[in-house]
C-alpha cells in the first residue's frame, strides 16, 4: 500500500474544493459484517496512520475514503512518531459517542486538514463510545482526558465536522494572516 495524501480545506495558500466538498460530507457507514471493500478500506486508513510520525488521529474522510472509520493513539501522545505496534492505538468503526460526562476543557487544537492554525475547542472529558474494532467485533470503550478529546475530534470528521467550526478563538502564523483574514471574514 502506499501512503495516502491527507486531504485539506487549503493548501499552499489556495482552498482545495475538491477535498473540502468531501471533508465537509457526512461519512458512510461499512457494513457488518465488513466485505471485501470496508476491510481495504480499513487496512488502507490504519495504513496511512501508522505511516505518519505527526498525527495523533486520522480519520477516513481525511485521505479520501468517505467511511466513518478512524484510528488514533490510545497512549504515548508526547511521544513523537508512528505507533509501534497495534497495542498503541485504536480502530473504530462506525462509531458512535453515546454518553458525554465530566467536565467541559477547553483547549487548543490542530487538524492534518486545517494546516497551520489552531482553535480553541471545548469538549467533554469523558465519553463512551460504541462502535467496531477493525475486526468487526462489536466494542463499548470509554475514553477520558485528553484521549476523550482525540476520539472526539475523529469522530467530528466523520460528521464532516471540523476545528474550524467550533466557537472557540482562531490562531494562525503572522506571516499567513492576509490568507486567513480572507478566508474567515
Amino acid at each position: 500500500m502506499t501512503a495516502s495524501k491527507t486531504w485539506m480545506l487549503w493548501r499552499d495558500g489556495k482552498t482545495v474544493e475538491e477535498e473540502a466538498r468531501l471533508l465537509r460530507r457526512p461519512a458512510a457507514e461499512l457494513p457488518v459484517p465488513f466485505d471485501a471493500q470496508a476491510k481495504k478500506d480499513i487496512a488502507t486508513l490504519i495504513d496511512a496512520f501508522t505511516r505518519r510520525d505527526d498525527a495523533l488521529g486520522l480519520a477516513a474522510p481525511q485521505i479520501g475514503i468517505g467511511k466513518k472509520i478512524v484510528i488514533f493513539k490510545n497512549k504515548n501522545f508526547d511521544i513523537k512518531g508512528a505507533p509501534k505496534s497495534k497495542d498503541d492505538y485504536d480502530v473504530l468503526v462506525n462509531p458512535r459517542i453515546t454518553q458525554m460526562r465530566g467536565d467541559i476543557e477547553t483547549m487548543n487544537e490542530g487538524c492534518l486538514s486545517c494546516p497551520d492554525i489552531s482553535v480553541e475547542v471545548s469538549r467533554a472529558t469523558e465519553i463512551k463510545v460504541r462502535a467496531y474494532d477493525q475486526n468487526g467485533r462489536k466494542v463499548n470503550k470509554r475514553y477520558t482526558g485528553f484521549l476523550a478529546r482525540i476520539v472526539q475530534h475523529e469522530i467530528d470528521h466523520l460528521e464532516g465536522k471540523l476545528i474550524i467550526d467550533h466557537e472557540g478563538a482562531l490562531t494562525y502564523p503572522k506571516e499567513k494572516r492576509e490568507f486567513f483574514e480572507k478566508l474567515f471574514q
